[in-house]
């Protein structure tokens, strides 16, 4: 591999990759960090997986499935197999341990997706949460994903990713806050942000 130019302004003249690359059977992506955009990444590689042919299931940890969000208006007529099964935000929550049961749950109906192979992509949106409150078992968690099938790539989103995550993930992208809209007192918009 050589050394490209990076220099603002000007264009690499030389590849960049390195030398030797080969193919994986399956990739970990995880999209972390305290910034937007980390189950947008997500829903983009679902919606390339699905392009390609791939059957694509996504399991959302957070979301409720009494939520309309773009994201499913756009997955389930593509055929992807969709479930949101979070009972929403924590601070609106009325019963944190209904919440808590709601997740393992959510766990456990992944883990078997996983498991059985079927898919070739499955998102794991927002698990990074209910793995950090210990809701669910981080153990089994790394267990479940380290033993996959060898054909089952995952995307697996939320910020503070734990370290075990991020060890084993092929690619690792910190989605960093600069600025947003929020910080001004502005709501979510829809078809931007849901």
């Amino acid at each position: 591999m050589s050394e490209a130019s990076t220099s603002a302004g000007s264009p690499p003249t030389e590849d960049p990759r390195p030398d030797g690359l080969r193919v994986a059977r399956s990739l970990v992506v995880v999209y972390t960090g305290d910034g937007k955009g980390k189950s947008s990444a997500a829903f983009g590689t679902a919606l390339r997986a699905k392009a390609r042919g791939w059957p694509v299931a996504v399991v959302q940890f957070l979301k409720s499935d009494k939520w309309v969000t773009g994201e499913q208006l756009m997955a389930e007529p593509l055929g992807m197999d969709f479930w949101s099964l979070g009972e929403g935000f924590t601070w609106n929550s009325e019963d944190l341990t209904r919440d808590e049961a709601e997740a393992q749950a959510a766990w456990r109906h992944g883990k078997a997706l996983v498991q059985s192979g079927t898919h070739r992509l499955v998102v794991f949106d927002e698990i990074t949460y209910p793995l950090n409150w210990g809701w669910i078992d981080a153990s089994d968690v790394e267990a479940t994903f380290r033993d996959r099938p060898e054909r089952v790539s995952l995307v697996l989103t939320g910020r503070d990713a734990p370290q075990w995550m991020i060890e084993m993930a092929d690619t690792v992208t910190e989605m960093h806050k600069v600025k947003h809209v929020y910080d001004r007192g502005v709501r979510a918009k829809k078809g931007i942000d849901y």
